[in-house]
């Protein structure tokens, strides 16, 4: 097994932290070495996610030594229990239109924070939760519509939505 991997089950029970510029689980820098999962077009019942597809990727994706995984979007929660299971953290996408003019309609706003919110809440408290990643990929025309200031406190409002149902969750604000 990965040395940077957590070796007992209880380690694996305690949720990546930050301290200082390091993350850390059960008191050991983590060092994340990932790939992106999805995203995959959904089957004629709108599901995304195959078990046994998952499974046998996970095993695959574990076996040539990575520890994270990073989705577009929100997984179900039977994959973080795959994830848990092949010693993977997952780094959970929290989609929305931010390749839109979305500060000038206020029940978009609203619903955005909604899909944080929801998101959020269906992953909650589990252990093989990395982090939760929002604003990603913000196109640069978007920041210079707004101005960084204006995207910053946004973000700053769904970092806050986020943690408030995952108050122990990490959120990473990643725009570009």
């Amino acid at each position: 097994m990965n040395s940077m991997l957590p070796t007992q089950t209880n380690d694996f029970a305690l949720r990546p932290r930050a301290e200082g510029k390091f993350l850390v689980v059960s008191n050991k820098k983590f060092y994340i070495r990932g790939v992106t999962y999805g995203t995959f077009r959904p089957d004629e019942t709108g599901v995304e996610y195959s078990l046994e597809k998952v499974e046998r990727d996970f095993q695959q994706i574990a076996a040539n030594g990575f520890n994270s995984i990073r989705t577009y979007t929100v997984p179900p929660r039977w994959l973080l229990d795959v994830a848990r299971r092949h010693g993977l953290y997952v780094m959970v996408g929290l989609p929305w239109e931010q390749h839109v003019a979305f500060l000038d309609d206020d029940s978009r706003i609203e619903s955005i924070k909604e899909r944080v919110r929801s998101g959020v809440q269906s992953c909650a408290g589990h252990p093989a939760v990395l982090c939760y990643t929002i604003g990603n990929e913000i196109p640069s025309p978007i920041v210079r519509w707004y101005g960084p200031r204006k995207i910053e406190r946004f973000l700053k409002e769904l970092y806050k939505t986020a943690k408030k149902v995952d108050p122990a969750g990490l959120v990473n604000l990643s725009p570009d």
